[in-house]
């Protein structure tokens, strides 16, 4: 697959999260691909990656990425985002705090038959969990 395409599967993805359709998910993720940034009670699947972001979405009902760039080489992708919600609801054992954060998250994807088949991920979650109340860190 050229360069573009794959960068545009990848900007889809991110489309689908910030659209809440991820059903457009099922056609953009490969059935066996396989996430290295699936959460430690998650297994590393396309459909605990789908639970895991509806999870994510009702917990910060006002989730929203901004890409901020998009590099591509071979068959990856490397995208750097800007993450924003407020937390409204429980998520990963926390409970709801109700407070607004902006966290930077990196995304590497690896596509093979036009399809994500690869995942693995670096998000800021010590500035995210700090901004929420939820860390004893002080600035």
């Amino acid at each position: 697959m050229a360069n573009e395409q794959i960068k545009a599967i990848a900007t889809r993805v991110i489309e689908a999260i910030n659209q809440r359709n991820l059903d457009w998910l099922d056609e953009l993720i490969a059935v066996d691909a396989h996430d290295h940034a699936a959460p430690p009670d998650l297994p590393p699947t396309r459909e605990a990656t789908k639970l895991y972001i509806n999870q994510l979405l009702s917990a910060f009902p006002d989730f929203r990425y901004t890409i901020e760039f998009t590099i591509s080489e071979k068959d990856k992708v490397m995208q750097r985002l800007q993450a924003r919600g407020t937390m409204k609801g429980d998520f990963l054992g926390f409970h709801a705090t109700g407070k607004n954060a902006t966290w930077t998250e990196s995304h590497i994807s690896r596509f093979a038959r036009g399809k994500l088949v690869e995942h693995w991920a670096y998000i800021d979650q010590a500035n995210m969990m700090q901004q929420l109340g939820l860390s004893s860190e002080q600035d």
